[in-house]
């Protein structure tokens, strides 16, 4: 089997870096490290002057190389959204991590040793029956953490920040083997908000949802010193961060048409595209057929209900210049169908076979989960200078 994959190995290693974009076999993932890094740069900026921690989320990247421009230190703090995450981080030095989905009590023991590494891993949870759960594992030397989750929009899951019955019970079936270290919310429906306003009230019912919750534990007894909030519509449009000790985001560091779509960045701040590489055409339909199809672009419509829907991507040159209103209209495995977004035969500009172009993601957590490695784009876009491995599975 190694002789086999060796030649692949090879070539995918791409060891006489930097080079070209047409020595990538497609399709294929770009990074654009400029736009990365400005994209990292506005929000840090804008929390730093607001005087409130960043606790990155790092389920859209899921690479070291990417992870480390985003933590504040080798050692975090890091949100995660999968026990491999955490162990992956783990295995490079980090210690101070969220895991940021309800936590099943199966995956208990996974905790367990990543907390025996020095791993501080917090863990989340809504209900009494995982807080027992959490309670009944956790080591008296060494309790467990755990947020309980806020329902701030009825996007999720989370316990009503009002209950007051549910928060309390909750904690008190943390006590005394494991341990409240406070309370988390995710502003899902902020990716439905439109217009400055909107995002601003999203963001403000965020903030105030977990406030309420960590008021009505402080007042009952319970220490909650982490106030955790987060999704990247809501960490750009923030007004007030006032009782909140921290803001998580994840997307934000590629952006995509989604977030365009909302107003959060401009199409040219998207920092992923597919390579792809046109394979055929049917120009009675004014169609052109690219190798790259929901395998490589994923099924995510998230532009759909949005006032441009973009479908499955939005179409731009081997240079990432949009080609007007050329997008993704449909997606099989492999094939991927590129056509104007008035339908027209005659929109559809001259793309030979063998034409390369870049994909931009409808929503890029969803893109770059298809792929292994991110092929890095250095100054000027024309070359590769890096290829970075990308995580996968739980």
């Amino acid at each position: 089997m190694n002789a086999l994959l060796a030649p692949f190995r090879a070539r995918d290693a791409l060891r006489g870096l930097p080079c070209p974009l047409d020595a990538l076999d497609t399709p294929c993932l770009l990074l654009d490290e400029a736009r990365m890094y400005g994209n990292i740069a506005r929000l840090r900026t804008r929390l730093a002057a607001a005087g409130v921690a960043f606790r990155p989320h790092l389920k859209t990247a899921k690479s070291w190389e990417v992870s480390q421009r985003l933590m504040a230190s080798p050692l975090g703090p890091a949100t995660v959204s999968t026990l491999r995450e955490a162990e992956y981080l783990a295995a490079r030095g980090v210690t101070d991590i969220t895991y940021a989905v309800g936590i099943a009590p199966q995956k208990l023991p996974r905790v367990l040793a990543l907390r025996r590494q020095g791993v501080d891993l917090t863990v989340l949870l809504d209900s009494v029956g995982q807080a027992l759960a959490v309670a009944a594992a956790s080591d008296p030397a060494d309790p467990i953490p755990a947020l309980i989750e806020l329902d701030c929009d009825g996007h999720r899951s989370g316990v009503q920040p009002g209950d007051s019955q549910l928060l309390l019970a909750i904690a008190h079936a943390l006590k005394p083997a494991a341990r409240l270290r406070g309370v988390l919310v995710h502003a899902g429906e902020s990716y439905e908000a439109r217009g400055e306003e909107a995002l601003a009230a999203a963001a403000e019912g965020e903030r105030a949802a977990a406030v309420e919750a960590a008021r009505t534990l402080r007042d009952a007894g319970w220490i909650c010193p982490v106030v955790s909030v987060g999704s990247t519509p809501t960490a750009f449009s923030a007004r007030s961060y006032e009782g909140v000790t921290e803001v998580r985001a994840g997307v934000f560091v590629f952006f995509d048409l989604v977030q365009a779509g909302i107003g959060i960045c401009a199409v040219d701040d998207i920092a992923v595209s597919v390579l792809a590489t046109v394979i055929g055409h049917q120009r009675d339909k004014g169609w052109a057929i690219v190798d790259a199809g929901w395998t490589a672009l994923s099924c995510d419509r998230g532009t759909a209900g949005q006032a441009v829907d973009q479908g499955y991507g939005l179409v731009c040159d081997a240079a990432g210049r949009p080609l007007g209103d050329l997008v993704v209209r449909g997606v099989n495995q492999e094939h991927g169908v590129v056509a104007p977004r008035s339908g027209r035969p005659s929109d559809l500009p001259d793309l030979p076979v063998g034409t390369r172009l870049r994909i931009l993601p409808s929503h890029a957590c969803a893109t770059v989960t298809q792929f292994d490695r991110y092929h890095v784009i250095g100054a000027g876009g024309e070359e590769v200078t890096a290829v970075w491995p990308r995580l996968m599975g739980w």
